[in-house]
C-alpha cells in the first residue's frame, strides 16, 4: 500500500510516479504519446485500476493519463487541495420566510473525498452556507437528512417517510420545502409524491444536479438557489422539479410532478414536460409563471397525506415479438397490477392477449399507456386495439408510464376492486391525464436541418 504521497495509487502507476519522482498533489506538466497536459496530480480511488494517473487541469477538469503513454514529465509547483467545504453558521433574520431542505442522498452541493472517489454531499445549514451562500439572501434554511442513498436504490419505504416528513414540516408552519434527490430516478418521485401529497398549501420542489460540486460546468449550485427561492416566495403550491431550463445558466424550468420526465443522460437540461408545457421558468430571485392553472400558496397549514401503495405492481415494456411467459410469471407471481407501455396508440401482439386475458380474470388491474410518451392511448381505432379493450386493458389516456406505475400502486394500496380502481386511476389529481396536449409543446430541434441550424443558431447561442 502507498503512502500519502501516493494516495490511492498501486502497481504499474505506482511504479511510474515513483520512477518519475513526482507524488500527489504536485503541479505538473505530462509529457504523453498523445500530447502534453499541464495540472495537479489526483489521488485515487483504493478501487480504481493502476493504469492512469489522474490530473486535475488547470480548467478544473479531471483526465486520466495512460501510464504507457507518458514519456517524461516536468514538476512545476506542489498544490495540496483540502475539500471541505467551509462551514459558518446560517445567518437567520425572522422577517425572512422559512424553508425545509430534505436530504434523501443527492448532491446538491458537495465535495469530493479522494479516498474513495466518492462525492460527499454537503448539506447542514452551515456547510450549505459555506458552499452557496447566496441562500442566505433567500430564506431562513433548516435541513434534515432524511436518508443517504442511491436515487436507484429508493423504494416505497423512503417515498412514504419523505411523503410525511413534508406533512409534518407543513404542520409546524414552514413556508417551502425543497427535496434534494439524485435526477436518475427524479421523475418517478415527483409522480409518487403528487399522489401521496395533495392539495399542500406551500410549494414542494425536488432537486437534483446532473454535474456535482467539483465540476465547473455543475448545475449543483444554480439549481439550489433556483428551487429555494421558488420555494420561499414562488406562489405554485405543488410538487414541481426544478432542473435546468436550457443547456445555459440563464434560468430553470418548474415541471409539474406527474408531467416530468428525464430525458437525457448527461445534459444539464435534462428534465422536459411531456405532453404539457412547464409550470413556471425560476431564477434565483424569480418566479415567472408559464401556466395559469396552478395550485396558489395559502396561508393553512392543511394538506392531505396519503401513503397508500401496493409493492405487486409492475411496469412492462412491449417489444416486438414479446412472450406470453413474461405476463405469466406476473400473473403466477401473484401480482396485483401490470403497467404496459405499448407501441404506436397502445398496441401488443397477438401471443400476449390470452394472458392479459388470464390477468384480468384473476382479478389483475391491466392499464395501457404509449411508450412514445407525447399522445393518448387510442384503441378504437384498430382491431388490435379493440381486441385488447375486450380482454380487460384499460386505456389511461395521456399518462406517463412512469406516473402511470405509480399510481396504480397508490390505488391498489386502497383497494383491489377493479372498479375502484378504474375510477381513481382515471380521476386527474394533478394533470397526470390532460384534456389535450399544447399545440406548440411537442417540438423536437432535430440537429441538420437548415431550419434548425438557423433557430439554433439565433435563440440558443
Amino acid at each position: 500500500m502507498a503512502g500519502n504521497e501516493y494516495q490511492g495509487y498501486k502497481g504499474a502507476a505506482l511504479s511510474k510516479l515513483k520512477e518519475l519522482g513526482v507524488r500527489v498533489w504536485c503541479d505538473v506538466e505530462v509529457n504523453t504519446t498523445k500530447g502534453a497536459f499541464i495540472g495537479v496530480i489526483l489521488p485515487r480511488s483504493e478501487t480504481a485500476d493502476d493504469k492512469h494517473v489522474v490530473l486535475k487541469l488547470h480548467n478544473g477538469y479531471n483526465v486520466g493519463v495512460a501510464v504507457d503513454s507518458i514519456t517524461s514529465v516536468k514538476e512545476i509547483g506542489y498544490k495540496e487541495a483540502h475539500y471541505k467545504i467551509p462551514e459558518s453558521e446560517f445567518p437567520t433574520s425572522p422577517d425572512k420566510p422559512n424553508v425545509t431542505l430534505l436530504g434523501t442522498g443527492g448532491t446538491i452541493a458537495s465535495r469530493l473525498d479522494y479516498r474513495t472517489g466518492a462525492v460527499i454531499p454537503a448539506f447542514t445549514p452551515g456547510e450549505l452556507y459555506g458552499a452557496v451562500p447566496e441562500l442566505a439572501d433567500i430564506c431562513n434554511l433548516k435541513t434534515e437528512k432524511l436518508f443517504g442513498v442511491f436515487s436507484e436504490n429508493m423504494g416505497p419505504e423512503q417515498w412514504i417517510t419523505t411523503a410525511k416528513a413534508i406533512g409534518r414540516e407543513i404542520e409546524n408552519g414552514v413556508n417551502g420545502i425543497v427535496i434534494g434527490h439524485g435526477t436518475d430516478t427524479m421523475h418517478h418521485i415527483a409522480g409518487v409524491l403528487s399522489f401521496m401529497v395533495q392539495d399542500s398549501p406551500v410549494p414542494v420542489i425536488m432537486v437534483g444536479s446532473q454535474r456535482s460540486s467539483d465540476r465547473p460546468s455543475s448545475d449543483a449550485a444554480f439549481n439550489l438557489r433556483c428551487a429555494v427561492n421558488a420555494a420561499a416566495h414562488g406562489d405554485i403550491a405543488e410538487v414541481m422539479v426544478c432542473m435546468f431550463g436550457p443547456t445555459s445558466d440563464q434560468f430553470n424550468l418548474l415541471h409539474r410532478g406527474t408531467r416530468v420526465r428525464k430525458m437525457h443522460s448527461s445534459y444539464r437540461s435534462t428534465f422536459r414536460t411531456i405532453g404539457d408545457t412547464p409550470v413556471a421558468k425560476c431564477t434565483p430571485d424569480s418566479v415567472t409563471p408559464l401556466k395559469e392553472n396552478y395550485k396558489h400558496r395559502r396561508k393553512d397549514r392543511s394538506v392531505k397525506i396519503d401513503t397508500a401503495f401496493e409493492e405487486k405492481v409492475s411496469i412492462v415494456y412491449y417489444y416486438p415479438n414479446m412472450q406470453p411467459d413474461i405476463i405469466e410469471s406476473l400473473i403466477d407471481n401473484n401480482y396485483k397490477g401490470i403497467v404496459i407501455a405499448g407501441t404506436g396508440l397502445g398496441h401488443v401482439n397477438k401471443p400476449l392477449y390470452e394472458p392479459i386475458r388470464k390477468a384480468v380474470k384473476k382479478g389483475i388491474a391491466v392499464y395501457m399507456t404509449v411508450q412514445t410518451l407525447w399522445g393518448y392511448v387510442q384503441m378504437f381505432v384498430y382491431d388490435t386495439g379493440r381486441d385488447l379493450l375486450d380482454a380487460g386493458i384499460v386505456p389511461a389516456a395521456n399518462m406517463l408510464p412512469e406516473v402511470a406505475y405509480m399510481k396504480l400502486c397508490w390505488a391498489l394500496g386502497h383497494t383491489t376492486d377493479l372498479e375502484e380502481v378504474k375510477k381513481i386511476m382515471l380521476t386527474p389529481i394533478n394533470d397526470e391525464i390532460t384534456e389535450r396536449e399544447p399545440h406548440n409543446g411537442y417540438v423536437i430541434l432535430q440537429g441538420g436541418l437548415p431550419e434548425t441550424e438557423e433557430f439554433i443558431a439565433k435563440y440558443m447561442r
